[in-house]
């Protein structure tokens, strides 16, 4: 006889257990995306890969449509967008992704259209938050490593934003905004940064404020405050250190203006020299032992030893005599690579005082646009370059232009519109560039791409082409809020 076929019976605790292992394997086999191949961390990947890295937004094949933005993976989003860069390491309150996909006033009130993701579900709250924090904390890849982070040496230029209490740093070579550093003394108090630069060694980056009695030191590591001297009242606008970073001269604007010195290790005040009509742009010679000072309301500049033992006055319109009327009204003042002369800008008459070096003759004078500002060098092609922040002639319609004049022969060789009053001027020999922050204060200019976390307008920066002396079309990166003072490591 046959026998019967055995009947299993398994316990119902044993069918749970199975059951629950069944259900895991399925949630294991989901998640098992490994958004490390992208370099995403695991939550924010989800996030970036599956709803923003989609077909027909940003992914490598449709980007172009969609702002020349990337998500397909960590490295594609740090190459930005066609405004400049998307994440800014460590500000998620100025990184545009946040920007255009928050709907939650908990992670800041700018918030862009059209958001992001489109023909989609918003993203919720958590969503955002993972976003935001990851940011936050430097926008790690999978790995952990920080963009930029990686050499602390390279090439950077930093824009200081007067209307805003920020600075932005740019990497060199991508034209990327790679930080943004809040400076100043008093939170949720605009202290307009004025004026940037580096030192000779490029360890440190300061700071000078119109209104803080303070002048700030940072590092150019890591962008961290390292400390401050209290050098009183007054409306700080530039200042120059000595070859050897170990001084630096401040200089007040105003009608009794004053100079002082800076021991920059222990920021302490040495020195101050006061008496000074009007003081504004500065220069040292190159044995550290002569300062120049323009008087920015009148027909002269001053002539100061660092020791502070007298004051002269070198007259640039041909008079005899000092005059304190709004004359030439010097601005700023800048001396050859060679040390044999020196260039001042003269904002009233519109045009550029070349001046010996060795008996203080003016030697040419070169008429250029209207409101001549900043100025910059570069060596390798004898080129002077020059900000007319308020030209409305050389380009008929636009306001502002850059002069670039061939400072051996004095003559003009270009003339460059490069954004709505164009004030920084940096030159990269580096990569072949020049760059130029564009103030954008004033009706007339183009619309900001987006609001500020202060009040007013944002500004650009642009670029020149070195060898060609013609605008790089595809670089034009958003700032903050009047974007004044500018520098570059060397």
């Amino acid at each position: 006889m046959a026998s019967k076929p055995k009947t299993i019976f398994f316990s119902a605790a044993a069918i749970l257990i199975l059951a629950q292992a069944l259900v895991f394997s399925c949630k294991k086999e989901k998640s098992e995306i490994d958004y490390g191949m992208q370099g995403y961390p695991h939550e924010v990947g989800k996030i970036l890969v599956n709803k923003c890295a989609t077909s027909g937004c940003h992914n490598d094949k449709s980007k172009e449509a969609a702002g020349g933005v990337s998500f397909e993976s960590w490295d594609k989003m740090f190459e930005g967008s066609r405004s400049g860069a998307i994440v800014i390491p460590y500000r998620p309150d100025l990184s545009t992704l946040i920007y255009y996909t928050n709907s939650y006033t908990e992670f800041g009130s700018i918030q862009l259209t059209p958001k992001m993701p489109i023909g989609s579900d918003k993203l919720t709250c958590g969503e955002i938050k993972t976003l935001y924090d990851w940011i936050k904390n430097g926008a790690p890849n999978s790995d952990g490593s920080i963009k930029f982070a990686d050499n602390p040496s390279r090439k950077k230029f930093y824009v200081s934003n007067q209307g805003c209490d920020m600075v932005y740093v740019f990497d060199a070579a991508s034209m990327l905004a790679m930080r943004a550093q809040t400076v100043g003394k008093i939170p949720g108090y605009v202290e307009a940064p004025h004026f940037i630069k580096v030192s000779p060694d490029n360890q440190y980056w300061y700071v000078s404020f119109l209104g803080a009695g303070v002048f700030q030191k940072y590092r150019v590591s890591d962008n961290s405050f390292v400390s401050e001297a209290n050098i009183g009242f007054g409306s700080w606008n530039t200042f120059v250190l000595t070859s050897d970073g170990k001084f630096a001269y401040l200089v007040d604007w105003s009608s009794n203006g004053k100079i002082k010195k800076v021991q920059t290790d222990s920021m302490i005040v040495k020195n101050t020299l006061g008496g000074l009509n009007w003081s504004h742009g500065s220069a040292i010679n190159s044995t550290d032992d002569t300062l120049y000072v323009t008087s920015q309301i009148s027909n002269y500049i001053f002539k100061i030893p660092t020791d502070f033992s007298n004051v002269d006055f070198i007259v640039l319109d041909g008079t005899s005599f000092p005059n304190n009327g709004s004359i030439l009204d010097p601005h700023e003042v800048l001396i050859s690579p060679d040390n044999s002369k020196y260039f001042v800008t003269c904002q009233k008459s519109n045009e550029i005082k070349v001046v010996s070096r060795s008996n203080d003759q003016v030697l040419a004078t070169i008429p250029v646009g209207t409101y001549p500002q900043e100025m910059a060098v570069a060596p390798s092609k004898n080129y002077l370059f020059v900000s007319c922040m308020e030209d409305l002639t050389t380009f008929p319609g636009k306001r502002g232009s850059v002069y670039v004049i061939d400072y051996n022969t004095n003559s003009i060789v270009a003339k460059v519109h490069t954004g709505h009053q164009p004030h920084g001027i940096m030159v990269d020999e580096t990569h072949g560039r020049v760059y130029i922050t564009n103030r954008n204060v004033t009706t007339g200019g183009p619309a900001p791409h987006h609001a500020s976390l202060c009040s007013g307008r944002n500004g650009n920066v642009t670029a020149i082409d070195l060898n060609t002396l013609q605008l790089i079309s595809d670089f034009k990166a958003e700032v903050s809020v009047d974007p004044y003072g500018y520098s570059i490591t060397h």
